[in-house]
């Protein structure tokens, strides 16, 4: 979905006028966020240059920041599994990130206190549990996983 596009779908369902105001901008720029660039009528939106300060920058912080402002949190697309003729090993991978990160949190809870420093661990085994599961569902949703044809073998 293209950023206007976006933007007009949030105005579908909060006053224009109101965004204006809360943010001390004109309504028409508000509106002009919501029309396709290509026309030359829109504006350049904060989604956009969100979008450019990331590809800039090359850093996912600025990502992780705006999904902490509503509560959630970003998870970078893993790099595509493909179906290798063993799905039983890629099941089994993801079985044992998990049991990794019930490792690191009884390790860390042992004591019955969690340091700073066991959260960030706890966290980061999660982050990648997160990104290893998400390749796995988006491999298994794309058909990735159908039924496995080997490569024709080469005849001489």
């Amino acid at each position: 979905m293209e950023s206007h596009e976006v933007i007009r779908e949030v105005l579908k369902k909060t006053s224009a006028k109101q965004v204006a105001a809360d943010l001390g901008l004109s309504l028409s720029l508000i509106y002009k966020w919501a029309e396709p660039p290509a026309d030359g009528s829109g504006a350049n939106s904060p989604l956009d240059r969100v979008g450019q300060l990331i590809a800039s920058t090359g850093d996912a912080h600025i990502a992780q920041w705006v999904c902490e402002q509503t509560g959630g949190f970003f998870i970078r697309n893993p790099q595509g599994m493909q179906h290798t003729g063993q799905l039983i090993p890629l099941t089994n991978d993801i079985v044992q990130d998990f049991a990794d990160m019930l490792a690191t949190i009884a390790v860390a809870s042992s004591d019955n206190v969690i340091t700073n420093e066991e959260a960030r661990k706890i966290r980061t085994r999660w982050e990648s549990l997160k990104s290893v599961t998400e390749g796995f569902v988006k491999a298994a949703e794309s058909g990735n996983f159908g039924k496995f044809e080997p490569p024709p073998v080469p005849t001489d």
